[in-house]
């Protein structure tokens, strides 16, 4: 059994509305290139809209960003929820590569990044969750009044406690994955 690299959303359409974008699109760069030297699959989500908006299948938005470094041999997985799994290959995908931990990174932290972290723990997975590997929003939470740096640390916080029978979560800082 081993891992993969699940890159959540990081798309042209999404990417510039992140906080810290720029640089979460560099870490997770180096995240690629540390997975495939270690012979680690690298598997990208897309967020897929309705025709004519921005995250269209096909739309420049709708494309993952160039900097990341994902492959045209990478598998890519379509979503329409915030949760990866749903309706959608990527558990298919993993038991192929006989994958038992996913190491997630990408966006948003409180709504794909989140769900897809719990669905992998219903999945019977263990994940890996890169506690500087994700971002929400720019503005935070502003209901919550919570800024950007606020729902990170939360999400940390609360995936790693979570109880789960089917898998175990734990953070691992960028530097230290693999």
């Amino acid at each position: 059994m081993g891992s993969a690299l699940l890159i959540i959303d990081m798309q042209d359409a999404i990417v510039p509305g992140i906080w810290r974008g720029a640089e979460l699109v560099d870490r997770i760069a180096a995240l690629v290139e540390s997975a495939r030297a270690r012979g680690v699959p690298v598997i990208a989500v897309q967020q897929t809209g309705p025709a004519g908006t921005p995250l269209a299948e096909g739309s420049p938005g709708w494309q993952l960003s160039p900097r990341l470094g994902v492959r045209e041999t990478d598998p890519r997985v379509r979503k329409q929820a915030t949760d990866s799994f749903f309706r959608t290959e990527l558990a298919d995908l993993l038991a192929a590569r006989a994958v038992d931990t996913v190491v997630i990174t990408g966006v948003a932290t409180d709504y794909c990044v989140d769900a897809t972290a719990r669905s992998a723990l219903s999945h019977g997975l263990d994940v890996d969750l890169v506690s500087d590997g994700h971002a929400p929003m720019t503005d935070g939470d502003p209901a919550a009044g919570l800024t950007p740096q606020q729902v990170v640390e939360h999400h940390n916080g609360v995936l790693s406690r979570a109880v789960h029978p089917g898998g175990r979560l734990r953070l691992v800082p960028a530097a230290d994955c693999w």
